[in-house]
């Protein structure tokens, strides 16, 4: 596991993206960090976007459930992400999915400068 993480054909970031027709309207972007519980790894949600007119079509969902199915066939043992304390939408949206809010984390970001 430990050789695969470091040393694997996995990409160091991927993008689900959700189409209508010849319409991109959702996008999933992602990364797996390696290590979570064990040695196992976890896919890390950077990004979830759906266009403003199709939201609430069920377009978030359906990316969020092939993130799952990712996350599975690589091997992780979880799927984790973070989102704005004043992105009241996104904190709906995710707690109609079931999942609750891990109050025991904090997030930490450092610039570099050179972004």
């Amino acid at each position: 596991m430990i050789r695969d993480a470091l040393f694997g054909q996995v990409p160091a970031a991927c993008a689900l993206l959700a189409w209508h027709e010849a319409d991109l309207v959702g996008m999933a972007s992602y990364s797996f960090v390696w290590p979570a519980v064990g040695v196992t790894g976890s896919l890390y949600l950077k990004e979830l976007y759906v266009a403003a007119g199709w939201q609430r079509h069920g377009i978030g969902t359906l990316l969020m459930d092939r993130l799952r199915a990712v996350a599975a066939q690589h091997g992780c043992s979880r799927v984790e992400w973070t989102t704005d304390r004043d992105s009241d939408g996104a904190q709906r949206f995710y707690a109609k999915l079931g999942v609750p809010v891990d109050e025991g984390k904090l997030f930490y970001r450092v610039g570099l400068g050179n972004a």
